[in-house]
C-alpha cells in the first residue's frame, strides 16, 4: 500500500490518489497490462488538476463556476481512491516468489475484479476528461486571484515571547474583585460578565477567580455551552470538589443534592462559563444553596437579558469592554514586533487600518497579529493587501461577519498541510477538551500526514499540533503544572468558522441530539460524527442519515450511546470511534464481531461502561490498522488474538489483559499499554525485547502467586528492557492499586539500559530496590520518576539531584528506617522540580537546606500514623515556592486496623491522627508562603511484602 501523503485544504485525496496510481504502475502490478494505459492518462490529468487545486487553496475568492469545479474534483478524487483501495484489497499484491501454478490460480481468481476495475476506470476516465474540458472552457487557471506564498519569519519564536501576558484588563479585574469581596451582601451573590464572544470574558473571570479564590473555602469552574448535558456538568463540579460523580443514567437531582449538601456550610466561589439560556441556569442554580457565608457565583454570557435574569438586577452585571486604542496597539505590536517602537514606519499605516477594523476585540487582534507575524515584515504590499481585503468586507457585513472574515484570513494563511487538520477539529462539539494523542492518531489514519523520509511518520502530526498552537488556532490544555500539553480546545468563534468551511467543502457532518437528520447535500457524506445521545434510550434514537453509509470514511459516536448503525454498511471506513454505554441498569448487547470485515480500518477505539459489547476473538487481516484502543471497553480482562496486522502501532487494552505469547510478532508497535505480565510464562516477556519501535510501555503486575520463579521472569524482563532503546515512557503498576506490591527489584539494578530518551519511569507501586540503581543517573531526559528503595544514601541523592536536571515530578518511597539523613542541598539540582512525594514514616530524616527545590509547588508526605516518628521534615521554610502540603495517612494491612479493631485501638488511632494534623498545621503556619494544608486518610494500604507474591521455588 502506498504511503500516506499530504492532504490539502481541498480535503480531497488527490495526493494519495496520485501515489496509489504510481503504485499501480509498479512491478507488483505489472501483470495488469490492460490498466497501465488508463493509469498513465489519469496520472497526467490529475497531476495538472492538483496544481490548480493548490492555487485555489490560496485564492482570495472563487467564482461559482470555480467552486463547483473544485467540489466536483474533490468528490471525484475520493471515488477514484475508493476504487483503487477496493481493487488492492481484492486483488492484492503479486509475489514474484509465487510458483507458476499459484500465480495462475491468483490470475484466474482475480479476473472478475480486474474486469470490474477496468470498467470503473473507463467511467472515471470519462469524468476526468469532462472535468478537464470544463476547466479549459471556463478558463479557470486565469480566473483565480491568489495571495503569494510567503516563508515563515525565522524570528517567530522571539516574536511570541510575551504571548502569555494579559493586556487591558487590570481596571476591569480590580472592579470585579471589589464587587466580589464586597461584604454588603451576606447571602449568595450572583454576578455576570456580558459581552461578545472573543472579548475575553473567560480570561477576565479566570483572573478574578485566581485572585480571590484563596479567600473562599472552595472554588469551582464549569463550562456550560449551548447544549449542556446536565449530569455531566454537575459531575464536573463534583469531581473538582473531591466528591464522587454519578452515572449518567441517574436523575439530575442526585448530583444537585450532593452539591447542595457539600456547599451548604461553606463560603464558595463558582464560575459558570459560557451560559446561553435561562432554562439551563434554572437547573444549574439549584446546586448553589443560599447560605450566609458571602458566597459568590460568577457567570459569563453573551446575552444581557440572560445576565439580568440570573443576577436579578443591573448591579451584578459587568459589561465587558473592548480594548482601548492604546491597549489594542500594545497587544498588536507586542505580539508581532515586541513593541510599537520596533514596527517599521512603512507598516504603520496598514497596522492602524487593521486595528481600526478589529475594533478592540482581543480575539480578532491576536488572530491578525499571529497571521501578520508570519508575513515578511517589510513587504508593505502584503499588509496593504490584507488591509484592503478587510476594508471591502467590513463595508457590507455586520461586526460578527467582520470577525469571521478576520478569522477566515488567518485560516487561509495556514500552510496547505495544516488546513485539513484544522478543519478536522470540527469533529468535536464546543467546549470539548480534545485529547492530543487521539487527535494526532486520527490525523494519521485519515491520511492528513505526509510521510517524510527524514522523519518518523508519528512525529510529524505532533509538529502539526504544535504549529496550530503556535498560530493560536487552538488553545492547548496542560497538566497541573502547565508543562505537558495534554490536549486542546477550540474557541467557539473558530468552531463557527470551521463549521462554515466544512459545509462548503462537504468535509464532515456533526450531528447533535437523538432526533436528527443528516442531510446529504448534493454529495455523499465522507465523515459523520454523532454527539448528544448520552442518557437517551435506544428506542428514542431516530437519527436518519439519508446518506450512503458505504462511502463514509470516518464514523464517531462521542459522549456515550447505546445506538450504532450496522457496521457492515461502512464498507470503506478508516476511523471508527465508538463511545457505547448502557442505560437504566440494563446491559445493551452490541455486536462488533464484524470488525474484521472492515478492510480499510486504520483507527479503532471502543469505549464503554461495561455493557455487553461483543468483539471478535481475534483481529485478523486488518492490514491497515494502526491504532487499536480498547482501554475503557471492559472492567475485566479478556483474551484477544491479533494476526496479520503489520501496521499496528498503538495497542491499548483493558487493565489486567494478559500479555500474549505472540506479542513479538507485532514489531511495528510503538505504544503498548495495560497488559498484565504473564509471570507463569516467559514467552511474552521475552517477546517484549523484539519490539524495537516501542516508545511507551506500561504493564500491570497480576495479583496472586507466580507460576514461575521470580528469578526467571525478572531475568527475562531485565533482558528485554535492555533492548528497548527507543522508550520514552516505562511503567509497571499493580492490577489493583488498592493492593500495591513490594517486590525486590535488585534483578533490575544491573540493567545497562539504552533508553536514554526516557521521560517517565514509574516502578514504585510494584518494585522496591535495595539501593537506587546506578543507571538512573544516565536518564538525563527524565521528567517523571516514581521510585522505591530500601536505603537512600547521600551519593544516591546526589545522582538524582545533579544528573536528572529535567525532573518535574519525583516520588520516593522508603520502607523501614533510613540509615542516614536525606539532605536536599540548595546549591544545585532540582531546579525544575514542581512536585515531590516522600513516602517514609521517619520524616525527621528529611531535611531541606536553604535554596533547596526552588520551583517546588507541592509537597506530599505519606506516613503511617502508627510508625511515624512524630516529627516533620526540617527546613520546610526554605521551600520558597511551596503552595500546598498534602499529608497522606496510610495504614498497614494489620489485624488492629481490621474490622475487628477494638474501641481502644480506634481511640488511639484518632489521637495519632490528631497529632499529625497539629504538627503539620504548626509547620505550615510558620512558612512565609503560607501553603495550603490538606490531610487525606487513608490513601491505600502499604505494599504487601514480596514473599506473598513469590513462587514456592523462588
Amino acid at each position: 500500500m502506498a504511503a500516506a501523503a499530504v492532504v490539502s485544504v481541498s480535503m480531497g485525496v488527490m495526493k494519495p490518489v496520485l501515489a496509489k496510481l504510481t503504485s499501480l504502475m509498479g512491478d507488483e502490478y505489472k501483470k495488469f497490462k490492460d490498466l497501465r494505459k488508463e493509469v498513465t492518462f489519469l496520472q497526467s490529468e490529475l497531476a495538472d488538476m492538483d496544481a490548480l487545486l493548490e492555487k485555489m487553496d490560496s485564492a482570495d475568492e472563487l467564482d461559482p463556476q470555480a467552486k463547483k469545479w473544485r467540489k466536483d474534483i474533490i468528490e471525484m478524487s475520493y471515488n477514484i481512491e475508493d476504487c483503487i483501495d477496493d481493487f488492492m484489497q481484492h486483488v492484492g499484491e503479486a509475489d514474484d516468489k509465487m510458483s507458476i501454478l499459484r500465480k495462475a490460480s491468483q490470475y484466474l481468481r482475480t479476473f472478475k475484479d480486474r474486469r470490474h476495475l477496468a470498467n470503473q476506470f473507463q467511467g472515471i476516465k470519462a469524468q476526468v476528461m469532462e472535468a478537464s474540458e470544463r476547466r479549459k472552457r471556463y478558463m479557470l487557471d486565469q480566473s483565480i486571484s491568489i495571495i503569494a506564498p510567503v516563508a515563515i519569519d525565522p524570528r517567530l519564536s522571539a516574536i511570541y515571547k510575551e504571548s502569555a501576558s494579559l493586556v487591558g484588563i487590570d481596571a476591569q479585574k480590580t472592579e470585579l474583585i471589589n464587587r466580589t469581596m464586597d461584604k454588603g451582601q451576606q447571602l449568595l451573590k450572583v454576578m455576570a460578565i456580558v459581552g461578545l464572544g472573543g472579548l475575553g470574558k473567560t480570561t477576565l473571570a479566570n483572573e478574578v477567580c485566581r485572585e480571590v479564590g484563596g479567600k473562599f473555602d472552595c472554588k469551582d469552574f464549569v463550562s456550560v455551552s449551548q447544549k449542556p448535558e446536565m449530569v455531566g456538568l454537575f459531575n464536573s463540579l463534583l469531581l473538582q470538589l473531591g466528591l464522587r460523580p454519578y452515572s449518567h443514567a441517574c436523575q439530575v437531582q442526585d448530583p444537585i443534592n450532593d452539591l447542595r449538601g457539600h456547599l451548604q456550610d461553606k463560603r464558595y466561589f463558582i464560575l459558570v462559563d459560557d451560559l446561553w439560556d435561562t432554562k439551563a441556569w434554572d437547573t444549574i442554580k439549584c446546586a448553589f444553596p443560599q447560605n450566609n457565608k458571602y458566597s459568590r457565583v460568577m457567570i459569563t454570557t453573551r446575552n444581557e437579558n440572560l445576565a439580568r435574569s440570573c443576577c436579578g438586577n443591573h448591579e451584578g452585571i459587568h459589561n465587558m469592554r473592548p480594548l482601548n486604542e492604546q491597549d489594542s496597539k500594545k497587544l498588536f505590536f507586542d505580539r508581532i514586533f515586541g513593541s510599537e517602537y520596533a514596527c517599521p514606519p512603512e507598516l504603520k499605516k496598514a497596522s492602524v487600518e487593521v486595528l481600526k477594523k478589529c475594533d478592540g476585540l482581543p480575539l480578532a487582534i491576536i488572530t491578525m497579529a499571529r497571521m501578520l507575524a508570519c508575513q515578511p515584515t517589510r513587504l508593505e504590499g502584503q499588509w496593504e493587501y490584507i488591509q484592503n481585503s478587510l476594508a471591502t468586507k467590513f463595508a457590507i457585513n455586520s461586526n460578527y461577519e467582520d470577525m469571521m472574515h478576520i478569522l477566515d484570513l488567518s485560516y487561509k494563511n495556514l500552510p496547505r498541510h495544516l488546513k485539513a487538520c484544522f478543519l478536522y477539529l470540527g469533529s468535536y462539539p464546543e467546549d470539548h477538551e480534545i485529547s492530543r494523542i487521539d487527535l494526532v492518531r486520527r490525523w494519521v489514519a485519515e491520511g492528513f500526514v505526509s510521510n517524510c523520509a527524514r522523519q518518523d511518520i508519528w512525529d510529524v502530526p505532533e509538529s502539526y499540533f504544535n504549529e496550530l498552537v503556535n498560530r493560536s488556532m487552538i488553545r492547548p490544555t496542560y497538566d497541573r503544572y502547565n508543562i505537558l500539553i495534554l490536549g486542546c480546545r477550540v474557541h467557539d468563534m473558530l468552531l463557527e468558522l470551521i463549521a462554515r468551511r466544512c459545509k462548503e467543502d462537504n468535509f464532515l457532518s456533526l450531528v447533535n441530539g437523538p432526533q436528527a437528520v443528516v442531510e446529504a447535500q448534493d454529495k455523499v457524506i465522507r465523515r459523520l460524527n454523532v454527539v448528544g445521545l448520552q442518557g437517551i434510550e435506544k428506542d428514542k434514537v431516530t437519527i436518519t442519515t439519508g446518506v450512503n453509509l458505504a462511502q463514509i470514511r470516518s464514523f464517531t459516536i462521542l459522549g456515550g450511546s447505546n445506538w450504532i448503525p450496522p457496521l457492515l454498511e461502512f464498507k470503506i471506513v478508516r476511523v471508527l470511534s465508538l463511545d457505547l454505554i448502557s442505560f437504566g441498569g440494563h446491559e445493551m448487547a452490541m455486536d462488533l464481531t464484524v470488525i474484521n470485515q472492515l478492510s480499510q480500518l486504520r483507527y479503532l477505539k471502543v469505549e464503554g461502561d461495561g455493557s455487553n459489547i461483543m468483539l471478535p476473538w481475534h483481529i485478523r487481516g486488518l492490514r491497515l490498522l494502526e491504532t487499536l484502543d480498547l482501554s475503557r471497553k471492559f472492567n475485566h480482562s479478556f483474551s484477544l488474538e491479533i494476526v496479520d496486522v503489520p501496521r499496528l502501532s498503538h495497542l491499548v487494552m483493558p487493565r489486567g489483559t494478559r500479555l500474549p505469547d505472540w506479542i513479538s510478532k507485532v514489531k511495528s508497535l510503538r505504544t503498548l499499554r495495560s497488559f498484565s505480565l504473564p509471570i507463569d510464562s516467559l514467552e511474552g516477556i521475552i517477546g517484549l525485547g523484539e519490539l524495537n519501535a516501542l516508545k511507551e510501555l506500561n504493564l500491570n503486575f497480576p495479583t496472586g502467586r507466580a507460576g514461575l520463579s521470580k528469578a526467571a521472569w525478572m531475568t527475562a524482563l531485565s533482558a528485554s528492557l535492555d533492548k528497548l532503546g527507543n522508550l520514552k515512557e516505562l511503567g509497571v503498576h499493580p492490577c489493583d492499586f488498592l493492593k500495591p506490591i513490594a517486590l525486590c527489584a535488585d534483578a533490575l539494578s544491573s540493567l545497562s539500559p539504552a533508553f536514554h530518551n526516557l521521560e517517565r519511569l514509574e516502578l514504585q507501586h510494584v518494585f522496591t530496590f535495595s539501593r537506587v540503581p546506578r543507571w538512573i543517573g544516565h536518564l538525563h531526559n527524565l521528567r517523571d520518576l516514581w521510585l522505591g528503595a530500601k536505603q537512600v544514601l547521600r551519593e544516591d541523592v546526589a545522582i538524582i539531584r545533579t544528573r536528572l536536571t529535567s525532573l518535574i515530578r519525583f516520588s520516593l518511597r522508603i520502607p523501614g528506617v533510613l540509615s542516614e539523613r536525606i539532605t536536599v542541598q540548595g546549591s544545585t539540582g532540582y531546579l525544575a522540580l514542581k512536585w515531590f512525594r516522600f513516602d517514609c514514616d521517619w520524616m525527621s530524616l528529611l531535611e531541606f537546606e536553604a535554596g533547596a527545590m526552588p520551583a517546588l509547588q507541592e509537597l506530599e508526605l505519606t506516613l503511617d500514623a502508627d510508625e511515624w516518628d512524630k516529627a516533620a521534615p526540617s527546613g520546610l521554610q526554605h521551600l520558597r515556592s511551596l503552595e500546598k502540603i498534602t499529608t497522606w495517612e496510610t495504614f498497614n494491612a494489620s489485624e488492629r486496623r481490621s474490622l475487628k479493631a477494638t474501641t481502644d485501638d480506634e481511640d488511639g488511632k484518632n489521637a495519632e491522627v490528631a497529632l499529625i494534623r497539629s504538627m503539620f498545621h504548626k509547620a505550615a503556619d510558620a512558612l512565609a508562603t503560607r501553603p495550603a494544608l490538606i490531610f487525606k486518610q487513608p490513601l491505600i494500604t502499604r505494599p504487601v511484602e514480596e514473599e506473598d507474591y513469590s513462587s514456592e521455588d523462588d
